[in-house]
């Protein structure tokens, strides 16, 4: 475990020359948003910058050869309908990613609904930091980190190299 854990650290601490994201934990740091249109899973165009750095990390750090792109949600209406909207949403993550070019062998779309908030679903500005998209490593030179499963506890979204 010691190895696996400075051989994360030595592989990614290696600066990059013009850097936009941080890696805290395993998860990918960026400041740029991932948003779509209310109610679906069609990507804002606004989203356009926070997927380039997504594709600069995955190029400029080839032994992330699993990238979990999760998909969540706050806790307001029907459960079931949170959970399916956050597996489309990252499924819609990684196909625009692979249309950019990023091998989608690397990418894993998954759905956590509102099992997972960051803030407090009464506010709404903590149902705005719990609708989000998050991005975990999850494998280094195909080997799982951390002894968490692949999807890290969510639900699968969907096939993406079709």
């Amino acid at each position: 475990m010691k190895f696996i854990t400075a051989t994360v650290l030595l592989i990614l601490a290696v600066p990059s020359m013009a850097q936009l994201y941080t890696i805290e934990n395993n998860e990918v740091k960026i400041d740029k948003v991932i948003s779509f249109k209310p109610g679906t899973d069609k990507l804002e165009s606004s989203s356009k910058d926070a997927l380039i750095i997504i594709q600069q990390l995955l190029t400029e750090k080839p032994a992330v050869t699993t990238l979990r792109i999760e998909g969540h949600s706050d806790n307001t209406g029907d459960a079931a309908a949170n959970q399916l909207l956050t597996e489309k949403r990252a499924l819609s993550v990684c196909k625009a990613l692979v249309a950019m070019g990023v091998d989608c062998k690397r990418l894993l779309p998954v759905g956590f609904g509102g099992n997972k908030p960051i803030a407090d679903n009464s506010t709404p500005e903590g149902i705005t930091k719990n609708r989000r998209i998050n991005f975990v490593i999850a494998a280094l030179r195909n080997r799982m980190i951390g002894g968490m499963p692949a999807d890290g506890g969510g639900n699968m979204a969907g096939a993406i190299c079709q």
